[in-house]
């Protein structure tokens, strides 16, 4: 019985989370704050980010099997 209202308990809270950060609970006033919001100072620390490039490392692609 107490194993079943942990699971439960834990469902509900993951569901709460959930709706939380969907921003599903904004009608009661509580709505997470946005990464540019938390951290503005990151965000100018930026030095030209639009010349970062992901590029696969070619020698490890022909490596693998």
């Amino acid at each position: 019985m107490r194993l079943r209202a942990l699971v439960i308990l834990l469902l509900v809270a993951n569901l709460g989370y959930f709706a939380w950060t969907r921003g599903g609970l904004a009608m009661f006033g509580t709505v997470p704050a946005r990464f540019s919001e938390t951290e503005p100072e990151r965000l100018a620390q930026q030095v030209r980010p639009q010349l970062l490039q992901i590029r696969k490392d070619e020698a490890a692609a022909a490596a693998k099997p």
